[in-house]
């Protein structure tokens, strides 16, 4: 299998805003190791041509998505530059089919890595934590996939954008952090930190864990995604979307296709 191809491939479909058959169609025997690598060939293509890893996000973050999917384990995504979102804003061109989760999102002062971390290791290697939005975006026809699909298309990565008030990670419990979702006025989905693997700090330290057997880390600087607190939701041009989270502010932003 030529997974240079494959990743080429993939690239062409998540620049080109075009739905693609699942690559597993075409090669059932790929693994999710296989996968990996197409998603970190993916992403030296987008650097190649300008971009700039800054930060990874995790998937399958809920034990009920786990078990659903045949998994006992997240999956992880890149984050590139070009990705966030700088304004409030979320513009549709370029995307296929985006839907939008809230998150936590930590921000790290020093290096995170290894097999062996714990939650202690990661508080004291986090700068901040912010709110955060992801709009996520297969690039497969009908937003259907395996796993191993998923994981070569950087794990449905689109965009993401931080709230403007970064907290102390030492300011609540983020299990307990409740979220409401709100689309045109209307609540949509709610949830609370718990959802993320039983607590967030839970979803870094998989995530370390996962790195580490590729000889990666989180680097100082570097933003991390947790994994959604809600159910995704499918948003459209002329929407106005507004997410509360207890303690940590509220994220407002429009949908313009």
């Amino acid at each position: 299998m030529d997974l240079q191809a494959i990743a080429e491939e993939i690239y062409f479909y998540q620049t080109s805003a075009e739905e693609m058959e699942k690559i597993t169609v075409c090669q059932p025997s790929l693994s999710v190791v296989d996968a990996y690598e197409i998603q970190a060939l993916g992403a030296q293509l987008a650097i190649k041509r300008g971009d700039r890893l800054i930060g990874w996000k995790m998937g399958l973050t809920s034990k009920v998505k786990q078990v659903s999917v045949g998994v006992e384990e997240p999956i992880y995504g890149r984050l590139l530059a070009s990705m966030e979102m700088a304004d409030p804003i979320l513009n549709l061109e370029g995307l296929i089919h985006p839907r939008v989760e809230p998150e936590i999102a930590f921000v790290f002062k020093k290096e995170l890595g290894g097999e062996n971390v714990t939650p202690r290791d990661v508080w004291l290697a986090t700068e901040c934590i912010f709110p955060a939005v992801e709009v996520i975006d297969s690039r497969y026809r009908n937003f259907s996939f395996t796993l191993v699909d998923v994981v070569a298309d950087n794990a449905s990565s689109a965009k993401f954008m931080l709230g403007d008030q970064a907290f102390s990670p030492y300011l609540m419990s983020l299990d307990e952090v409740g979220v409401a979702m709100f689309r045109n006025g209307e609540v949509v989905q709610t949830g609370s930190g718990a959802t993320v693997l039983g607590h967030p700090v839970r979803s870094v330290v998989e995530l370390t864990k996962m790195l580490s057997r590729r000889e990666m880390s989180i680097e100082p600087g570097m933003v991390v995604l947790t994994g959604g607190i809600t159910e995704a939701v499918n948003v459209f041009d002329g929407d106005e979307m507004e997410v509360r989270f207890d303690k940590l502010g509220t994220m407002s932003f429009s949908v313009l296709g």
